[in-house]
Formats: C-alpha cells, structure tokens, sequence
C-alpha cells in the first residue's frame, strides 16, 4: 500500500463536501508531478486530505477506488483523475505549524514542495500524522 496527501481548498471542494458525496474523481490537477503522482496510486491505496490556504491541516483520510483515467473536465489527454472516497474523519486536525514541528516530518512532501497538490508520503510520516490526529496507526 502507498500513501499520499491530496490539497483541497474548502471553499472548493471541502472534506464535509467530499462525505456527503461518498465519492468523487479528483480532478484539475494540471502540474506535471502531481498528475505523475495521480497516475502512480493504486487502487486501495490511502490519501491523507489537507484543507489548503483556509485551515491548513489534515482533516480526514480517503482511498483510491479507481486508478487514473482522463480527466472528464478537459479534452487534454494528458491530464488524469483517480476516484477516491472517503474512509474516516481525523478527530483531531493536524495542522501544518504543528507538522512543521514534528521530528520524523521534516522531509514530508507538503513542507517541502508546499505547492504540490498531490504528494507521495511515507508510510512512517502517515502513521505520525495518524497518531497527531487521535488515530491509533496500528
């Protein structure tokens, strides 16, 4: 299993939005290694979701449901989406400033290439974050 972090701005697409959804395809992407990183995940795989520019922190953890596909909301074929849908709510959102803090996160995708809106994270920087935001990672 791999892991990611998908960026989302809540005035666009939130994460309470996302839940009464049940399902959606993740789409707009239109950098280069982001769309790299789409097309890498894996059916199964976990995606940590991070409310951008409006409280920056992780608010609840998805899975790939459908692996890379066109993008329907443009014609390029070089642009995907993956279908994800929700798994759970982080009961406590871990947000960046305490990332940024945190021993063992120093070389997470989100500080380093903060731009990013799609990210590889490690399956050691998930389970901190896990644990950060009241989830037990075993």
């Amino acid at each position: 299993m791999n892991y990611w972090l998908v960026k989302s701005e809540p005035f666009k697409y939130s994460w309470e939005q996302f839940r009464k959804d049940k399902r959606t395809f993740w789409d707009g992407v239109r950098n280069y290694q982001a769309r790299n990183n789409l097309q890498a995940m894996e059916k199964g795989d976990r995606v940590l979701f991070y409310h951008s520019n409006e409280g920056l922190a992780i608010v609840g953890i998805a899975e790939v449901v459908k692996t890379a596909y066109q993008d329907p909301t443009t014609e390029d074929d070089r642009w995907v989406v993956v279908d994800l849908k929700p798994v759970r709510a982080v009961p406590r959102p871990v947000t960046l400033a305490e990332m940024k803090a945190t021993a063992g996160l120093e070389n997470l995708s989100l500080i380093r290439q903060s731009r990013l809106s799609v990210c590889p994270v490690t399956e050691e920087e998930y389970r901190v974050i896990l644990k950060m935001g009241g989830i037990d990672p075993r």
